[in-house]
């Protein structure tokens, strides 16, 4: 059988232009690598394809004519993907599709009783490799629908919904495809040649604003010393690659883990590594010979969750008080030569004005060299949304479009939507103001490329900035960016289907 697998356009600048990075989806790829040999497998990340993806997919699926499509969405990429399994029908009516993914997983029996169910055939919910390999051999004749776990299927013109099957044994998954099968390429962070891994899965964490445990479960495994190696060794040797992003959601969770693998990776001895990996302050602020050991294989930038400076948000967000604890985690990392990207939500149920000002005070106080900045998302099937829809402080409760971290969708006691929204992003500029990178970030991110930034795109930026505020003023150039912003994940020739 054919099958390919595709992964939506949809992007969020949260930390930087919107074209400065573009990075392959590890989800497809793992799952695509996992089916059977015997089946021609081709994937797709449409996040280089945004400019023509009509005309793209239509002369791909010429060219290919497969037997299934899997696309793979975040909720807030969901609207594109319909779009995406609209078009794919009109081009290819046998074909079946199958949708996977977060939204996926979590609204699985909205989307079921939906009508863009008339396009889909399958729903696969959780971890995806083990089920897809198994649709793929059911729809060749050799398994089950009705024996497949976690897997939704038509029956007539009704879903079907299997049982949720266990989590899966990561020693028996295969390395992500990242050869030819992959049809596109040019991923990049600001320019520089990136590749993605995972070394770890799930989260035993209780934050109630996260959806992972609908995914994994409240779970944390590893995957065998051994495989996590052999995927370092075919980024590096094999696709010529030294920058590589770690997507684990809490990578530091078991610190004897990451310093068993960091003692592994020195042994190999890589040249020029350069891994970025999210953990929390915690894990970070407690474990110095772990941070340590991190710097010495390799482990250059760090996104830390600091999440908010209020303690009374972190306990409604059932996350433990880590303002101390941000202020040590960076410490840390920036003591052995990491550069920081903090991470901070914004919006929470007792936020004003001055609740904003503060958040962003701390977070320049805490010396991160960068930050990425979300304003809370009520996101489906959390504690967080539940708690926030009692309180009717839940403004945008089913366009899922605008739930990437960047649009208020809800409101707190004190703040309208609009005026969150616009509070969120006239403190940044004020407080924040434009990036100023510190020594560690011009090494870790290039000499030559903040160069380019210090000396040129950002004296050309301010200064084109600052006539636009002298003749629109602040409410002028905030709608000017919104109205950008907005525009973004736009695509035109998806917009008639």
């Amino acid at each position: 059988m054919k099958i390919l697998l595709i992964s939506m356009p949809d992007i969020t600048p949260l930390i930087i232009h919107e074209a400065a990075i573009h990075m392959p989806n590890l989800g497809i790829a793992s799952v695509g690598a996992n089916i059977d040999d015997e089946h021609d497998v081709h994937i797709i990340d449409l996040v280089r394809k945004r400019r023509q993806i009509r005309k793209y997919i239509t002369k791909t699926l010429k060219k290919i004519n497969p037997d299934l499509i899997g696309l793979s969405a975040m909720a807030w990429q969901y609207d594109t993907c319909v779009k995406l399994a609209r078009l794919i029908k009109q081009l290819l009516p046998g074909v079946k599709i199958v949708i996977g993914g977060y939204h996926a997983t979590l609204m699985n029996k909205e989307i079921a009783s939906s009508p863009e169910a008339d396009w889909i055939d399958f729903i696969i919910r959780g971890e995806g490799e083990e089920v897809c390999r198994r649709l793929v051999n059911a729809l060749n004749g050799k398994d089950h629908f009705e024996d497949i776990p976690s897997l939704s299927y038509k029956r007539g013109n009704h879903f079907v919904h299997n049982p949720r099957g266990e989590i899966i044994d990561l020693s028996r998954l295969k390395l992500p495809i990242r050869d030819k099968r992959r049809l596109t390429w040019g991923y990049h962070i600001i320019y520089a040649k990136v590749e993605v891994m995972e070394t770890s899965r799930g989260c035993t964490r209780t934050c109630n604003f996260c959806s992972m445990k609908n995914m994994y479960g409240r779970t944390f495994r590893t995957f065998p010393l051994k495989r996590v190696l052999a995927d370092l060794d075919d980024i590096y040797y094999r696709r010529k690659t030294r920058r590589i992003f770690i997507v684990d959601d809490n990578f530091v969770l078991k610190p004897k883990w990451v310093i068993e693998l960091c003692d592994a990776i020195i042994e190999k001895k890589y040249t020029n590594l350069n891994l970025i990996v999210q953990a929390d302050c915690i894990s970070i602020a407690n474990n110095e010979e772990m941070v340590k050991k991190m710097a010495l294989a390799g482990f250059k930038s760090v996104f830390l969750g600091i999440e908010n400076a209020s303690k009374k948000n972190l306990e409604a967000a059932r996350k433990t008080n880590t303002i101390d604890l941000s202020h040590r985690a960076v410490e840390l990392c920036q003591k052995y030569g990491m550069m920081v990207i903090g991470g901070l939500i914004f919006g929470f149920p007792d936020d004003d004005e001055k609740a904003i000002i503060e958040n962003y005070r701390f977070l320049k106080k805490t010396g991160a060299d960068a930050a990425i900045f979300q304003i809370l998302t009520p996101y489906p099937k959390t504690g967080m949304r539940e708690q926030l829809m009692d309180e009717g402080l839940v403004t945008n409760k089913d366009n899922f479009k605008l739930y990437n971290g960047m649009w208020a969708n809800v409101k707190t006691r004190y703040l309208e939507s609009d005026q969150l929204q616009y509070l969120f992003w006239y403190h940044r500029q004020k407080i924040i103001d434009w990036w100023d990178p510190s020594e560690r970030a011009r090494k870790q991110q290039g000499r030559l490329w903040t160069g380019i930034w210090i000396y040129a795109y950002k004296p050309i930026l301010k200064f084109f900035t600052n006539r636009m505020l002298k003749k629109y003023g602040w409410e002028g150039r905030y709608q000017k960016e919104i109205k950008r912003i907005s525009r973004m994940n736009t695509f035109r020739d998806l917009e008639d289907l």
